[in-house]
C-alpha cells in the first residue's frame, strides 16, 4: 500500500461527508421562506469541519490529484443523490459525463 493510499481514502470519505452537507443545504433551499435554516446551519457546519480534514489530507497528497479526486467524487455522488433523493432525470449526455468522470479517476489512480 502506497503512503498516499490512506489519505486518499480519507479524502474520498470527506467527499461523501461533503455531499451529505450538500444534501442538507438543498433540503433547506426547498423549505418555504427561511424555515430550513436549521438544515442550512448544519450543512455549513459540516462544510467547516471537513475543511479541517482536508487540511490533514493535503499534507500527504498533491493538490492537483486531490482536486480531481474531490471534484469527480463529489460530482458523481451528487448526480446519484439528485436522481435518488430529488427525482432528477438525466439525459444521455449527463450519463456519458459521469462515465468519463469515472474513467478520469481510473486514469488518475494509474499515473498519480
Amino acid at each position: 500500500m502506497s503512503p498516499t493510499a490512506f489519505p486518499i481514502l480519507v479524502g474520498v470519505a470527506l467527499s461523501f461527508i461533503t455531499v451529505g452537507a450538500d444534501y442538507l443545504v438543498k433540503r433547506s433551499s426547498q423549505a418555504p421562506g427561511f424555515s430550513g435554516w436549521r438544515s442550512l446551519l448544519l450543512g455549513a457546519t459540516i462544510y467547516a469541519l471537513t475543511a479541517v480534514g482536508w487540511f490533514f489530507v493535503m499534507r500527504y497528497v498533491k493538490l492537483s490529484v486531490l482536486g480531481v479526486l474531490y471534484a469527480v467524487t463529489c460530482a458523481v455522488l451528487l448526480v446519484f443523490l439528485g436522481v435518488a433523493q430529488f427525482h432528477e432525470r438525466l439525459v444521455w449526455q449527463e450519463v456519458m459525463g459521469v462515465a468519463f468522470a469515472l474513467v478520469s479517476l481510473v486514469l488518475l489512480s494509474r499515473f498519480a
